[in-house]
C-alpha cells in the first residue's frame, strides 16, 4: 500500500530547503538514515494512549518498506515514560544525549512535556507535534522550538461553554477535571465561554493522575442538584465518569472532552447505552460510522491498519491521532529534503498553510506562523447516539473569541 501522506500536497509548507545542492545533517541525520524519538505512556494510569506510539511504528514501518523519507530509513525511538514526568525526563535525555536523535516529535502528555520543554529548548532540540493541546506549547517567544500537534484545549472547551450560555440558560452545571496543566487549560476556556453566565457552575471536582477512582468525586457532583456535566479527563477517568453517572442513575446533560472521546478508549469500554447522549466536538471524521464509509480517507486508513497495525483497534481515537502524527511528520520530513538539520525541521513546522491530512472533517486544516503555533481553530459539535458520534450544526471557528 502506498503511503497515504506521499499524495497529499506540500504546497502548505516550506521547500527551498531541498532545492539545495549541498546536503546539511546534525544529529540523527545521514544519507542513509532520520532518527527520531518520542515518549509514550506504555504503562501507567494513562496507559491506554500508547496505541497513540503504536501505531505511529507501524506507520514508519509502512514508509521504510516503501524506500523511507527521499532515500532515508526513520527510525522512530518511542519510549515508555509511564505517564511520569520523572521517567520522561530520564527517557528524553537518553534519546538526546546517547541515542542522538534529530528531533523529539509527537510525545504525549501535558504534564511529561511540561518535564522536559526547558531542557529541550536550551538543546535547541526540535520538541514538535506534541499530542497534547495546552495553550503553554504556543509560545514561540520563550520557546521557540516548541510546537503542538492537538487542538487547543482552551479553544474547544469555549464551544461548551458558548453553547451552554446560549441554549440552557438556566442549566446548573458541575465540573470535574484533572488537577494539571491539562484540566486547568479546559476549565479556564469553559469559563471564558461562559462569561457572565459563569454562575452556572454550581460545583468543580478535580482528581490526580495517580488516584485510582474518581467515583467519589461524581457522587459529589450529583448530589450537588446540577443537571449538566463537563467532564475534563483523560481516557481511564473519562470512562469512569461514565459508567459512574449511569450506575448512580444521574441523567445530567454530559459534555464530554474531545479527549475523552474516543469510541474504541473510552465510549465502547464503559457501555455505548451508558455513553449515549454525550455531547463534544471533534476535528476528525468518525471511523466506524456508516456515514464515512465510502470516504478515501477513511479507507486508506482502515486498509493501514489491516496490513501493517493488525492488532489495533481502528475505532480508537489515540490509534487515528498516531496515524494522523506520523503522516504530519513524514511531510515534514520530506518538505526538509536533503537540510535535515534542526533549524529547518522547525522551520517547516512553523510555517504551515491550511495543510490537511486524509481523516480531518472538510473544513479542517492546520496552520502556523513564527508568531502563533495553534494548529488548530475549527471544530464541529457531535453527540453520541449510541452507536457513533452524529455532528451537528456548523463548522465552529474558534479562533473568534
Amino acid at each position: 500500500m502506498r503511503s497515504v501522506a506521499m499524495a497529499i500536497v506540500l504546497s502548505g509548507l516550506l521547500t527551498t530547503s531541498s532545492l539545495a545542492a549541498e546536503k546539511r545533517y546534525d544529529a540523527g541525520a545521514s544519507d542513509t538514515e532520520i532518527r527520531i524519538g518520542q515518549t509514550m505512556p506504555y504503562s501507567g494510569a494513562a496507559s491506554g494512549y500508547g496505541v497513540n506510539g503504536k501505531a505511529e511504528l507501524a506507520y514508519w514501518k509502512m514508509v521504510n518498506s516503501q524506500g523511507g523519507i527521499n532515500g532515508r530509513k526513520v527510525t522512530l525511538l518511542s519510549m515508555d515514560d509511564g505517564y511520569s514526568p520523572a521517567k520522561t525526563v530520564e527517557q528524553t535525555r537518553r534519546l538526546v544525549e546517547q541515542d542522538e536523535v534529530l528531533a523529539i516529535i509527537g510525545s504525549l502528555g501535558t504534564p511529561t512535556n511540561s518535564a522536559v520543554q526547558k531542557y529541550l529548548s536550551g538543546k535547541k532540540v526540535p520538541h514538535i507535534f506534541i499530542t497534547s493541546g495546552a495553550s503553554k506549547w504556543n509560545d514561540p517567544a520563550n520557546f521557540p522550538t516548541t510546537t503542538p500537534f492537538y487542538p487547543p484545549y482552551e479553544q474547544e472547551a469555549r464551544i461548551y461553554g458558548k453553547y451552554i450560555a446560549r441554549e440552557m440558560q438556566d442549566a446548573k452545571v458541575a465540573v470535574i477535571y484533572q488537577n494539571d496543566d491539562f484540566g486547568k487549560d479546559y476549565l479556564k476556556g469553559f469559563k471564558n465561554g461562559l462569561g457572565a453566565k459563569s454562575s452556572l457552575i454550581v460545583i468543580e471536582a478535580s482528581y490526580e493522575v495517580g488516584e485510582p477512582t474518581i467515583d467519589s468525586q461524581i457522587v459529589n457532583l450529583k448530589a450537588s442538584g446540577a443537571d449538566t456535566l463537563l467532564t475534563i479527563a483523560t481516557p481511564k477517568f473519562a470512562a469512569q465518569s461514565i459508567r459512574k453517572v449511569a450506575s448512580l442513575g444521574w441523567k445530567p446533560a454530559h459534555f464530554m472532552v474531545s479527549v475523552g472521546s474516543s469510541v474504541g478508549g473510552v465510549l465502547e469500554p464503559a457501555g455505548f447505552e451508558a455513553s449515549t447522549g454525550l455531547i463534544t466536538a471533534l476535528t476528525a471524521k468518525v471511523v466506524g460510522d456508516p456515514a464515512w464509509d465510502d470516504d478515501k480517507g477513511v479507507k486508506d486508513y482502515l486498509a493501514f491498519m489491516k496490513a501493517w497495525y493488525p492488532e489495533g483497534n481502528p475505532i480508537d481515537g489515540s490509534t487515528q491521532i498516531g496515524y494522523g502524527t506520523a503522516q504530519m511528520t513524514e511531510i515534514l520530513l520530506r518538505a526538509c529534503g536533503d537540510d535535515l538539520t534542526r533549524e529547518n525541521l522547525v522551520r517547516q513546522a512553523t510555517h504551515l498553510t491550511k495543510v490537511s491530512l486524509p481523516l480531518f472533517l472538510p473544513g479542517v486544516t492546520i496552520s502556523t506562523t513564527p508568531t502563533d503555533y495553534a494548529a488548530y481553530n475549527t471544530f464541529k459539535m457531535a453527540r453520541f447516539d449510541g452507536k457513533t458520534w452524529k455532528f451537528f450544526g456548523d463548522n465552529i471557528d474558534t479562533s473568534v473569541k
